[in-house]
């Protein structure tokens, strides 16, 4: 018989973890914009930590594509590009229809109730004039579709795609009147779920995604009109 290896983890997440975590939500949510150098040492002195770590999650963010290698240089953060919208997009509608197909068949009532929690603390947020709330409150919805769903491996993809439009996304979200917009576009989501309506819900995630797509052309690119019919 072979041996059982017995595995375990201990302790709290690593420094390269922790200074990959910080250095890519702050990529993500536009604190550090494209085209900015990623220096180690000025990186770590900051961070008040040793180059390894930094250089260690750099990389790791290079392989994810956010970050591209400059000789003699480091790193930089790569410059927004529409084509990589366009894919991002269309792939996540593949992912979160397929999620929220399964959603329907496997999802709890308790995660029925916190999607129309969700939705409540949506519009509150904008009423109160706050809509830079739903920034996490977006993820939120989602998340809870993915989780659904019942497949870790498609919750895990779904999570990476959505992570990487925030990028593009995030000047759009806000706006009130594109949050708006999102949050019509998770009801129509919403009521397709209520109905168990598998045929449609994948429509209603299409035509949600192309609407983020639109805001993202407008707000990222600073296209719109007809200008944007050079882009399709």
């Amino acid at each position: 018989m072979a041996k059982i290896t017995k595995l375990s983890i201990r302790g709290q997440p690593s420094i390269r973890q922790k200074v990959y975590t910080a250095i890519r939500n702050d990529i993500l949510n536009g604190r550090i914009v494209p085209g900015e150098h990623m220096v180690e040492t000025r990186l770590a002195n900051q961070i008040k930590t040793s180059r390894t770590p930094v250089r260690e999650a750099l990389h790791m963010m290079e392989r994810e594509g956010l970050l591209e290698s400059i000789p003699r240089v480091g790193y930089r953060v790569k410059a927004l590009e529409w084509d990589e919208v366009e894919e991002i997009c269309e792939i996540r509608t593949v992912n979160e229809t397929l999620a929220t197909r399964w959603a329907i068949q496997r999802m709890t009532p308790r995660q029925l109730k916190d999607l129309e929690k969700n939705l409540r603390l949506s519009e509150d947020e904008v009423r109160e004039g706050n809509p830079r709330a739903f920034v996490e409150l977006d993820a939120e919805f989602h998340e809870i579709l993915a989780r659904a769903s019942g497949s870790k491996r498609l919750l895990e993809l779904c999570q990476m795609l959505r992570r990487h439009m925030l990028r593009y996304r995030i000047e759009s979200i806000f706006s009130e009147e594109n949050v708006l917009r999102a949050i019509r576009g998770h009801k129509r989501i919403m009521d397709c779920i209520k109905r168990k309506d598998i045929q449609n819900v994948g429509e209603a995630i299409r035509a949600h995604l192309e609407q983020s797509k639109k805001d993202i052309r407008r707000y990222a690119f600073g296209i719109d009109g007809k200008t944007a019919q050079h882009l399709e």
